[in-house]
């Protein structure tokens, strides 16, 4: 069977989910291809780290939300303190944060990197249907407030790089339940 960009980043989800920093001649290496295969497959390191870390966002988010357990601000919330637990969670998510922090918080709070939009997308989706379904009316925009609610999440998973803290999801919920209420 021949390998593909599918396999590229099947590979790079598994290394950074052991512990490992996902190398660009150690991918190739493992997947049999060159590292210009490679790279043509999946652009450079940073955009394929951006992309492990969606992919593996994107099934959490897809874990935590279906079917809905909660409706209205109740369901918001337990999105985001589910995503933020399983984000600071993540053995993978705490090495790369521990070893790579900077291009960690860089890639993924950063707008033009793809992640932080895509997650704002989400919960912009999320807010909306509890809106159009009447379980939530919100006083401001819903862009703003989906914008609002990634920097809290961003800032408590990297919280530890900015004060030196460790984050603490309690204090995260009840900002955002203070936000939403």
């Amino acid at each position: 069977m021949r390998t593909t960009s599918v396999d590229a980043l099947a590979e790079a989800k598994r290394t950074f989910l052991r512990r490992q920093r996902v190398d660009m001649g150690v991918l190739a290496e493992r997947l049999d291809i060159s590292c210009v295969t490679l790279y043509h497959w999946v652009g450079s390191r940073e955009e394929l780290l951006v992309e492990v870390a969606w992919s593996l966002a994107e099934h959490t988010l897809g874990e935590l939300d279906r079917p809905p357990r909660e409706a209205g601000a109740e369901r918001v919330v337990g999105l985001a303190v589910g995503f933020l637990e399983a984000a600071i969670g993540n053995p993978g998510m705490r090495h790369w944060l521990a070893h790579e922090g900077e291009l960690a918080m860089r890639l993924l709070t950063r707008y033009d990197s793809g992640f932080q939009p895509r997650l704002v997308r989400v919960f912009l989706t999320v807010l909306r249907e509890e809106t159009d379904a009447g379980r939530l009316a919100l006083p401001a925009d819903l862009a703003e407030v989906a914008y609002v609610i990634v920097r809290i999440i961003e800032s408590y998973t990297y919280l530890n790089l900015i004060t030196g803290r460790e984050p603490d999801v309690a204090k995260a919920e009840s900002v955002l339940r203070m936000l939403l209420r």
